[in-house]
């Protein structure tokens, strides 16, 4: 699985994509997101506030419970504003 980061995703995890081998038990984006909390102190500062971030799995947003596997693209970023 290919993960990117953006904005102070990026900075806090110190990264803005790792490829990534899913665990069996990880499944949907919250598990992915626990999974990733794990990783490093940045990650897990990162992920801290989940309402303030956004994910996208295969260039569509979705849902903490939407399904993720090995292959997809799994992209978190901070809500974005138009104006």
């Amino acid at each position: 699985m290919r993960i990117l980061y953006f904005a102070w995703l990026r900075q806090r995890t110190g990264t803005g994509m790792e490829q990534v081998t899913l665990p069996d038990d990880v499944r949907t984006v919250s598990a992915l997101v626990e999974w990733l909390k794990t990783r490093s102190p940045g990650h897990a500062a990162a992920f801290r506030e989940l309402k303030t971030v956004r994910a996208a799995v295969n260039q569509t947003y979705v849902k903490l419970d939407h399904p993720v596997a090995d292959g997809d693209e799994v992209a978190f970023f901070p809500p974005v504003t138009g104006g």
